[in-house]
Order: structure tokens, then sequence, then C-alpha cells
């Protein structure tokens, strides 16, 4: 299968200049404030942090428990998994467009196959490190730092130099 290149690709080079992961995403001074409320709603409402890693960590122990009665963070991950699912079925397939190199590399029959395995170990590795961090990024990030918490803002900091250290590292690779 043809898979059309995504925007910035210069195929000649097979250099990527300005992909995108998510398009037509809400405006940075629009979705920073709803995210900052969301995290002083949740402080407020529930004395509780946000982030997804507390809720799944909720629904795993009452799942193992044999109890379905959750609190907020259970149903906030429940949420985030409709949301998602919703999603794929208004899109009516899965699509994998916008992941820059790995959806420029990986084309033909394995090609979808391939980048669903990929996106899968990904997801693996980041819940490993996820309840190895203590949070996610956004529990850690957003409610972490926002509450000057050390353990928050180191595992924070850790983020970011990590994900610039690999972003030069691809960008090393693919120049």
């Amino acid at each position: 299968m043809n898979r059309p290149q995504p925007a910035g690709v210069d195929s000649s080079l097979g250099r990527l200049y300005d992909c995108r992961v998510i398009h037509d995403q809400l405006a940075w001074y629009v979705a920073g404030p709803v995210l900052g409320l969301c995290v002083v709603a949740c402080r407020a409402l529930f004395n509780g942090r946000l982030g997804v890693t507390g809720g799944f960590s909720e629904l795993i122990v009452k799942l193992r428990g044999g109890s379905a009665r959750f609190d907020w963070r259970g149903w906030f991950v429940i949420g985030v998994a409709l949301g998602g699912t919703l999603f794929l079925l208004l899109a009516g397939e899965p699509v994998f467009h916008g992941y820059g190199w790995l959806t420029a590399t990986f084309d033909g029959p394995w090609g979808d196959a391939a980048i669903a395995a990929i996106l899968t170990l990904a997801g693996v590795a980041i819940g490993f490190g996820t309840k190895t961090a203590g949070g996610c990024t956004s529990g850690n990030g957003l409610s972490g730092v926002s509450l000057i918490s050390p353990a928050a803002l180191v595992a924070t900091a850790t983020f970011f130099a990590t994900a610039i250290v690999v972003a030069f590292a691809i960008e090393a690779v693919i120049a």
C-alpha cells in the first residue's frame, strides 16, 4: 500500500522538517489554562493529583480484589479509554499517520502491523517508566510541580532532559 508522505517530509532526503503528531489541536493558550484549571479542580474537589497512573493503579487494585467500585481516578482512566475508543470508531479504522519517521519508514502490507507493534512496545516501556518514576508526565509535570514536590520536580526534569537527548539523537541518525 502506498502511504502518502506526512507533511514536512522531504522524500528525496528522508529528512523530517515539520511533522506534526496531532493536527488541528487546541491552541496552547486555550489548552494550557484548561489543563491548569483541571489540576486545580482535582485538588479542590478530590484533594488529588491529576494523572493517569493513579487511575490505572486504582483499576488494577480494585479489579484484582473483585470490586468494580472505583474512585474518581478509576473513572478518569475509563473516560480516557472510552474517549480513545470513540475517536477510533468515528475515524472508521485505525489510522497511523502523523508519527513522523515511523509512518514515513514503515510502508507496505506489513507497515501498519509494524507501527502497531512499535507503538505497543513503546507504551509498555512508558508504563514501566511511569511506575518507576512514581507517576506519569501529567501527574508529575502538572500536579506534582504545581505542589512543588521535590520528587515531581526531579521526575519532570528527567522527562524533559531525556526528550531533548532523544530528539537530538534521532535528528543525528535521520540527518
